[in-house]
């Protein structure tokens, strides 16, 4: 599988207000723990989790939680900021995926702060695909990790987390079996993507990932080759894939019309999304969206 690059986002605008109001938030914090723990995660999936295990002893804020926003453009706001600083514990996914997060922890320091860095628990590749959710073993290891901080935070109710990760893991082993069922199915079958987000769950279900180069620029914003986007269509046109998976929360032009050559030369399209909806879970989220390719796999003549 082709590797791929770190996102080159830029994060200045919110930099210098950052500075400013995370110096004397930082500063004047008392190193007491308070109750309910204050837990802030990057993104809604990982928050989703830890509000799971945590229950009634934690407070979860997630810092990108729309489903129509596109993590690789996103700005904080000072009230975001002020959770981060205020923090007792951060999920993020790292990998360079959101490097924003890394920058306002350094930013405002705290001695007795816990972080869950997904990339690091699942010891992610450099360079690697940054979509680390969608690796069916990321989140069952993320979840060990977060249980594993909320202890060390709150050891006086250590069961209680204990018992919920029990019942979390158990959920999340819905999503393993499923990927095993698809697998079985589907391995080996041509598919391709506008953009990399699926790449791993696609790579656990056995399936032959096309047009990678292109999903690379995609991502990273940087403009396809003539020769990639020529390569791309004619998969389209000639049928020669059997699904088109897509980023719905991104609305490229280019990315777009190759959903409309897709829909022309009657491939099937699978919407994915990087943030999972206000009204699911992580694990119904991710069998949604198995469920909806399973089917598109299943279309006659695909």
């Amino acid at each position: 599988m082709t590797s791929l690059p770190m996102h080159a986002r830029s994060f200045a605008p919110f930099a210098a207000v950052f500075a400013l109001l995370a110096l004397p938030f930082a500063t004047a914090q008392a190193q007491t723990t308070a109750w309910p723990l204050k837990v802030v995660a990057a993104e809604n999936f990982y928050g989703g989790i830890a509000a799971q295990i945590g229950g009634a002893h934690v407070s979860v804020s997630n810092i990108i939680a729309n489903p129509d926003q596109d993590p690789h453009s996103f700005e904080a706001t000072p009230g975001q900021v002020r959770q981060v600083a205020d923090a007792k514990i951060v999920i993020f996914n790292g990998g360079h995926y959101d490097e924003w997060m890394e920058k306002l922890l350094k930013a405002a320091p705290r001695k007795d702060r816990l972080t869950v860095n997904a990339a690091a628990v699942v010891k992610a590749k450099h360079g690697g695909n940054p979509h680390l959710w969608y690796a069916p073993a990321t989140m069952p290891a993320v979840a060990k990790a977060m249980a594993a901080a909320f202890t060390k935070a709150d050891a006086a109710h250590a069961s209680d987390y204990a018992a919920n990760l029990d019942k979390v893991l158990a959920e999340l082993e819905r999503v393993t079996q499923r990927v095993g069922q698809l697998r079985e199915k589907h391995k080996g079958k041509p598919v391709t993507a506008t953009e990399p987000v699926f790449g791993l769950m696609a790579e656990a279900l056995g399936l032959t990932m096309r047009n990678e180069k292109f999903q690379l620029a995609l991502m990273n914003e940087s403009e396809p080759s003539a020769r990639d986007i020529a390569a791309f269509e004619s998969d389209l046109k000639a049928r020669k894939v059997k699904v088109l998976l897509y980023n719905s929360q991104v609305s490229e032009k280019l990315a777009q019309r190759l959903v409309d050559i897709a829909n022309q030369s009657k491939v099937p399209v699978v919407g994915v999304t990087e943030t999972q909806p206000a009204d699911k879970s992580f694990v119904d989220w991710m069998l949604g969206q198995l469920d909806a390719l399973d089917k598109a796999l299943d279309t006659p003549g695909a």
